[in-house]
Formats: C-alpha cells, sequence, structure tokens
C-alpha cells in the first residue's frame, strides 16, 4: 500500500472528526428547542392536569402510584442488562463478581414490636385490621390512628373498653361509621339515620357513586359515614353548632368570615376547607381584599359549581365554590370584608346550600381557621 492509498484510508476519519463538533451544535440546539417545547405544553396543561386529580380530592392517588411503581419497574427491567454488564457486582454469574461478608460473631437486635402492624401515616381509603398488642387500650389505639374511641368500639361492637392482646381490631379510615347500603337508601336518609351531614359522606374522597352528580348508591357498598353516631348512642351524645358571624372583624392574618351561617363541615385530611351553610341568597363576601384571578359560572367545573378565585396577595388566594351566581368578573379589585362576590347556591358537587371556602397559601390548601380566628 503506498502513501496515498494511506491518506485516502484516512480521509474519512478526519472528515468526520472535523464535522463532529458541528454535529454536536446541532444536536444540542435540536434538543433545546425540543425541551423548551416541552416546558410549553407542560405549562399548559399542567392545571388540567392538576385539577383532574382533585376532582374527588384524592381519589386518584392509588391509580397514579400504581402507575409510577409500573414505571419504575419497567425502567428497572430495562436498564438491568446494562447494570450487568458495566458494573460486575450486580452479575452473579461473573467471575469477578463481588463477595460481601460479615463476621460470624455479628448480631442485629431489634425491638419487641419489630412483627407488630404497621402504622400508615398516609390518609387510608377503606377498614384495616389491627392486631392488638402489648400495653394497648381502646385510649392509645384511637390516638394512633386519628380518630375517636367510640368509633373503634361502634366498629367491633365493643360493650366495654376490655381487649385481649393478639385480637384483631375493624380500624376505620376516620371518626365515624363504615355502613352496608341498603335498598333504598340515599346519601340524605343514611346521613339522617346517623346524625351528620349528606355533605361530609359525599365529600369522603373513597366512597364511591353509580352517578357522582346525583350520588346514587348501588345496594350492598360500603360507605364511610363520617362524624356519624350509632343510632343507640345518639341521645348521649350533643353535637356541637359553629356559627360563622359573617364579615364582622379581621383577624390578625387579615382575614374574615365571607358569609353568616352554621359551619357544617370542618377541615379535614380530605376536605382541607371551611363549609358555611345557609339560606340560598346568602351573600358572600371577599374574605380579605385582592384581585379576582377567575369567575366560573355555569357548569360542573370540577365538582365546585360556580366559584370565585381571589388573589389576596403576599402568596395567599381565596376560593369560595358553589355560589347560587357570580357578582365580580376576573380583574376586578375586591374589598374584605364589603364587596359581595355571590351568594350561596347549590351548584356542583353539592347536597345542600352552603359556600365550600378554601384558603391557599403559595399554592397549597391550608386549614383556614387559623386564618380567621
Amino acid at each position: 500500500m503506498n502513501k496515498r492509498q494511506i491518506v485516502n484510508l484516512f480521509l474519512p476519519a478526519q472528515k468526520f472528526i472535523s464535522a463532529f463538533p458541528e454535529f454536536l451544535s446541532v444536536l444540542s440546539h435540536y434538543l433545546k428547542e425540543k425541551l423548551i417545547l416541552s416546558s410549553i405544553i407542560f405549562e399548559t396543561y399542567k392545571n388540567i392536569l392538576v385539577k383532574l386529580f382533585m376532582i374527588k380530592r384524592g381519589r386518584y392517588n392509588r391509580p397514579f402510584l400504581h402507575l409510577a411503581t409500573m414505571g419504575a419497574l419497567t425502567i428497572g427491567v430495562l436498564i438491568a442488562p446494562f447494570l450487568a454488564s458495566t458494573y460486575p457486582v450486580f452479575s452473579q454469574n461473573s467471575s469477578t463478581s463481588a463477595k460481601i461478608s460479615s463476621p460470624s460473631n455479628s448480631s442485629m437486635s431489634v425491638g419487641e414490636d419489630v412483627f407488630g402492624t404497621q402504622i400508615s401515616q398516609k390518609p387510608r381509603d377503606k377498614v384495616i385490621t389491627y392486631t392488638i398488642q402489648k400495653g394497648d387500650t381502646i385510649s392509645t389505639i384511637a390516638q394512633k390512628f386519628g380518630i375517636s374511641t367510640d368509633t373503634v368500639r361502634w366498629a367491633n361492637n365493643l360493650s366495654n373498653d376490655n381487649i385481649t392482646v393478639g385480637d384483631a381490631l375493624q380500624i376505620l379510615p376516620v371518626t365515624g361509621i363504615s355502613y352496608k347500603v341498603q335498598s333504598g337508601d340515599t346519601v340524605y336518609t343514611i346521613a339522617k339515620k346517623y346524625a351528620t351531614e349528606a355533605q361530609k359522606i359525599v365529600d369522603f374522597p373513597f366512597n364511591d357513586f353509580a352517578n357522582p352528580e346525583k350520588f346514587t348508591l348501588v345496594t350492598g357498598q360500603m360507605l364511610i359515614v363520617p362524624d356519624g353516631i350509632k343510632p343507640s348512642e345518639q341521645q348521649y351524645f350533643r353535637p356541637q353548632v359553629y356559627i360563622a358571624q359573617g364579615p364582622t372583624s379581621f383577624s390578625s392574618a387579615g382575614f374574615t368570615w365571607p358569609a353568616r351561617g352554621i359551619i357544617s363541615q370542618l377541615a379535614s385530611w380530605y376536605h382541607m376547607a371551611v363549609d358555611i351553610a345557609g339560606p340560598n341568597g346568602t351573600p358572600v363576601v371577599a374574605a380579605k381584599s385582592g384581585v379576582v384571578t377567575e369567575a366560573n359560572v355555569g357548569g360542573w367545573n370540577y365538582g365546585y359549581g360556580d366559584n370565585v378565585v381571589i388573589d389576596n396577595g403576599g402568596g395567599y388566594s381565596t376560593l369560595y365554590a358553589h355560589l347560587e351566581n357570580v357578582n365580580v368578573s376576573p380583574g376586578q379589585q375586591v374589598v374584605g370584608g364589603s364587596t359581595v362576590i355571590g351568594w350561596i347556591g347549590m351548584t356542583g358537587r353539592t347536597t345542600g346550600p352552603h359556600v365550600h371556602f378554601e384558603i391557599r397559601q403559595n399554592g397549597v390548601t391550608v386549614n383556614p381557621l387559623p386564618f380567621l380566628q
């Protein structure tokens, strides 16, 4: 092979090397454009996704987690061959695999409750079984799970507080009653039977309905009845009635009550809001001065019905839902305690006239009570 042939042999490689920086530049520019385009698409549709997951305030948690888990497993399966070939420690057949040993006299100390029932700190969607441990009482078990002692007694047909280690108890996800739907039942008859509010049954995110807009029940299905009271025990309970005094004085946080009426539902992990019940047409005012960002009228509106959202500044915003009508428009300045933004109604996912009031801090829904008192 002469010199010219050798030179011609290396020419393609030289051209490739000289063109490689330009290729990287073009590739970088292409990927940057795709990333920007993807970001724009994400920003456009993210609010739709957020509202979708909030339709029943938590109902889609489990499907989302299942999909995320399957995605992680799929990625693991795909990269497993790469890990095995790149890092021999992951390959059992590799002659260079690492050997892990521990001293023969080593020991591990565990607590007595290592095999005890593990208590989940996340919201629970159903009744679970708890095995009674040494030292447990009805009171401590109720405290562990954040429910009342009566809820534990009623769910397990206990006439007294005598319990035995090793026995199993049924634990509800919230304080109240677990109920099997009978023929002819409605959320209203069940709520009346157990001295609670129908809206609480509807708002519990893991209660399913054949028709979510009409709250149709299916005979035989299990319902959680939040704050329900066993009929035979109702004579011993005096329900607490809380009155929202309406727009009077402002709290130290600068908020006032948006309406006058009975507080029919307080904040909980599945209902981070305050419901104020009153007659249809009761005026609803801005709880704090600000600018209207949303005034949604007509339609389901993700269960909120006719609703208003106000940017109150300082990272705070307020939402007023289930209104009979809206009296403001986006961009309008409102004055806390005096501007009527709408009237109490029954639009959206509601069983009776009330205003569903939320306070959001930096986009996160928080318990309104500390800001109103």
